[in-house]
C-alpha cells in the first residue's frame, strides 16, 4: 500500500512500456531513444461535468452478415455483447439479398424473398432467423437494415451478385442496388419480415430495435434517384409500421455529409420527411425516430508510411450534427453515426492498399480513442442527441492471420483495437471537463487532423465510487516519435480523505496487443495449438502492474505516467 502525510500530494509512477520493433507493414513505430521525450499535463476536475457518458460505442456492422453464425463471428459476437451491461446494436447489410448464404467479401445473402413462374411471392426467413437468433441468444439487438433489393424484385436483375476483389476490384454495384420494379411488392416485403419478427422475438422484443432503410443511396449502393429512396423509404416504413406501429425507423445512411451533394441528400430527406408527401399512404411526412448517416477518415501512405486522415471523419461528424441541428423539430432526434470509421473499405486489405497497414495494432487503437472522445464534444458543441456510432469492422473468415482487413479480430484472436472498446465498456456515469497541454484541439483536428505535435488527451467519467480515465499519445503521422511524459492532476475527488484502489489497463506494443506478439513468433500463419493460445492470451486487455491501493488526502492527487506513441492508457479508480 502507498500512503502519503498529510497534505502532501500523492505521486505514483505508471509507465507503459514500448517493448517491441518496428512492425513489418509499418503499423507500430516505436518511438526512437533519440527523442525527447514530450512532457504534458492533463488536469481533471471531478466536479466539472459535462453531460452523460453515453454508451455510443455499443454499435457495430459489417458486410457480410453470413459470417454471424461461423465459428469465429459467433466468438467474436460473445466478446462484444462482454463488453459492458450496456446493451450492444449489430448492423449488417445483405439481410434481403438473393443467395444460398455462401458469402464473399463484400457479400452476403439470406435468399428471403423469390417469385414463382406468375410472380407470387415466397418467403424464406430462415437465414435471416439464424443471423437474429444468433444476436439474441447473447443479448444483443439487431439494427435492422432494410436491404439489399432480392433479385426477383430488382429492376435490372443481372448480373446480381458481384464479383469484386480487393485484388483485382470489378464492379460492385450490381442487380442487389437498384430500386424495385413494384413498390408495392417492396413494401409487403417488409411488412411480412416485420410481422415474421414480432410473432417470432415477440412485440416487446422487437420494439427495442432499430430499423433503417438502405446503405448510403447518395452513391453507387442506389441506382436510383433521390425522390425514388424516398419513396423506397416511405413503402418500407409503411410496412414496418402496419406489422408494428411503435417500431423505431430511421435513416437515410448516406455517405458522408461534407460534400455539397450528400448535404443536400440529407436535408431533402429531412425535408421529406417532416413536410413531403409520403409516396406509400400519400399523406404529409414519413415516420423518423433516428436520424443515420456516416462519417469517414481517409489515410494516405505517403513516403513510406501510413498518414492518417482524421479529419475527414471529424468534417462528417460535424456537418451532419450541424444540418440536423439546423431543423428545429428535429434537433433533439436521436443521431446514430451508422458507419464511423477510419477508412471506407473494411474489406479493402493492406496487403492491396498500403493505406490501411494502420489496422492490426496500435495506430487503430489509439485512432479510435481519439475521434470517440472528439464525437462527444461535437455534439456538445451542436446541442444534438447523440446516441451511437457504429463501428464497421467485424472479422473475415478463412483469411491469413493479420491480413489487413479493418476488423475487429482475425482468425478467432482479437486486434489492439478491440482492447479500446473493453476500455470504453468500463466508464459511465458523467463525462468530466479535461484540460491538457497537449491536446490538439477540437477545431484544428476538425480542420487538419493531428499533423503537428502529438495530440495527448483523455475521456474521463465519474460513477458512484468509480473515477475512469482514458488516455493516449495519438499522431496521424505513422513515423517514430516521443513519448508522453504525462503528469495528471486530479482535484475535488469525491473521496476526501481515503483509500482508492487503482486498475491501470494500457494498449500498446508489450500490453494487449497480439500483433506484436504474432511478430515475435516469427509472423507464422499456420500457428501451434500452443502458439494460438498465447496469442489469445496477449490479446487480452492487461493490467500494467497488480492493481493498486493508493491514499488520498483533501480529494487531490497527482499521478505521472509515461505513454508510448500509439499507446493508449486506462485508469480506474475506485473507492
Amino acid at each position: 500500500m502507498i500512503t502519503i502525510q498529510p497534505l502532501v500530494l500523492l505521486v505514483v509512477l505508471l509507465i507503459c512500456l514500448n517493448l517491441s520493433a518496428m512492425a513489418a507493414d509499418n503499423s507500430n513505430p516505436p518511438a526512437s531513444n533519440s527523442l525527447p521525450v514530450l512532457p504534458v499535463t492533463i488536469r481533471i476536475d471531478a466536479t466539472k461535468t459535462k453531460g452523460e457518458m453515453r454508451p455510443v460505442w455499443r454499435f457495430f456492422g459489417y458486410d457480410e452478415p453470413n459470417y454471424t453464425y461461423m465459428k469465429n463471428g459467433q466468438k467474436l459476437l460473445s466478446q462484444l455483447a462482454a463488453l459492458s451491461p450496456a446493451t450492444v446494436y449489430v448492423r449488417t447489410h445483405s439481410l434481403l439479398s438473393s443467395g444460398d448464404g455462401t458469402p464473399a467479401l463484400k457479400w452476403g445473402s439470406t435468399g428471403a424473398y423469390t417469385e414463382d413462374a406468375e410472380g407470387h411471392p415466397h418467403y424464406n426467413w430462415a437465414i435471416v432467423d439464424r443471423i437474429f437468433g444468433t444476436y439474441l441468444a447473447r443479448g444483443m439487438k439487431p439494427y435492422v437494415q432494410i436491404g439489399f433489393m432480392p433479385e426477383a424484385l430488382s429492376i435490372k436483375p443481372e448480373p446480381y451478385q458481384h464479383q469484386w476483389t480487393p485484388e483485382h476490384g470489378g464492379e460492385l454495384y450490381t442487380g442487389w442496388a437498384y430500386p424495385p420494379k413494384d413498390y408495392a411488392k417492396w413494401g409487403e416485403l417488409v411488412y411480412q419480415w416485420t410481422q415474421h419478427c414480432v410473432e417470432r422475438y415477440g412485440r416487446a422484443e422487437v420494439e427495442k430495435w432499430y430499423w433503417e432503410v438502405w446503405n448510403e443511396p447518395n452513391i453507387a449502393y442506389w441506382h436510383g434517384t433521390p425522390q425514388e429512396y424516398h419513396k423506397l423509404y416511405d413503402y418500407a416504413v409503411d410496412g414496418v409500421r402496419r406489422a408494428l406501429p411503435t417500431a423505431r425507423v430511421g435513416g437515410p445512411e448516406i455517405a458522408g455529409t461534407k460534400g455539397t451533394g450528400a448535404s443536400k441528400f440529407l436535408r431533402d430527406f429531412l425535408e421529406h420527411c417532416l413536410r413531403g408527401t409520403n409516396y406509400a399512404t400519400g399523406k404529409q411526412g414519413s415516420p423518423l425516430d433516428f436520424i443515420s448517416f456516416h462519417a469517414k477518415g481517409a489515410p494516405r501512405y505517403v513516403d513510406g508510411h501510413v498518414e492518417m486522415g482524421s479529419a475527414s471523419q471529424l468534417q462528417d461528424i460535424d456537418r451532419g450534427f450541424e444540418i440536423v441541428a439546423s431543423f428545429p423539430e428535429l434537433r433533439h432526434k436521436p443521431i446514430v453515426i451508422g458507419e464511423s470509421d477510419p477508412d471506407g473499405c473494411a474489406a479493402c486489405s493492406a496487403q492491396f492498399f498500403p493505406q490501411n497497414g494502420y489496422r492490426n495494432g496500435t495506430l487503430y487503437a489509439s485512432y479510435t480513442a481519439a475521434t470517440f472522445a472528439r464525437k462527444y464534444e461535437l455534439a456538445d458543441k451542436h446541442g444534438v442527441n447523440f446516441e451511437g456510432a457504429v463501428t464497421w469492422a467485424f472479422e473475415f473468415e478463412g483469411q491469413p492471420w493479420f491480413a489487413g482487413f479493418r476488423a475487429l479480430a482475425t482468425n478467432g484472436v482479437e486486434l489492439p483495437v478491440l482492447n479500446v472498446f473493453r476500455m470504453f465498456g468500463q466508464m459511465g456515469g458523467q463525462r468530466l471537463a479535461v484540460e491538457s497541454t497537449a491536446d490538439a484541439g477540437l477545431e484544428s483536428l476538425r480542420q487538419q487532423g493531428v499533423r503537428a505535435t502529438p495530440d495527448v488527451y483523455a475521456l474521463a467519467s465519474l460513477q458512484e465510487h468509480k473515477l475512469s480515465i482514458l488516455t493516449w499519445n495519438y499522431h496521424d503521422e505513422n513515423v517514430p516519435g516521443p513519448a508522453a511524459a504525462v503528469e495528471l492532476s486530479l482535484s475535488n475527488l469525491p473521496l476526501r480523505d481515503g483509500n482508492l484502489t487503482l486498475h491501470h489497463y494500457c494498449i500498446d506494443d508489450g500490453h494487449s496487443n497480439a500483433f506484436e506478439a504474432w511478430k515475435q513468433m516469427g509472423s507464422p500463419q499456420q500457428p501451434t495449438p500452443e502458439q494460438v493460445a498465447q496469442l489469445e492470451k496477449a490479446a487480452q486487455l492487461t493490467l500494467l502492474d497488480p492493481p493498486q491501493s493508493l491514499h488520498i488526502h483533501n480529494g487531490q492527487a497527482i499521478l505521472n505516467l509515461k505513454l508510448p506513441r500509439q499507446a493508449v492508457s486506462l485508469l480506474v479508480f475506485t473507492w
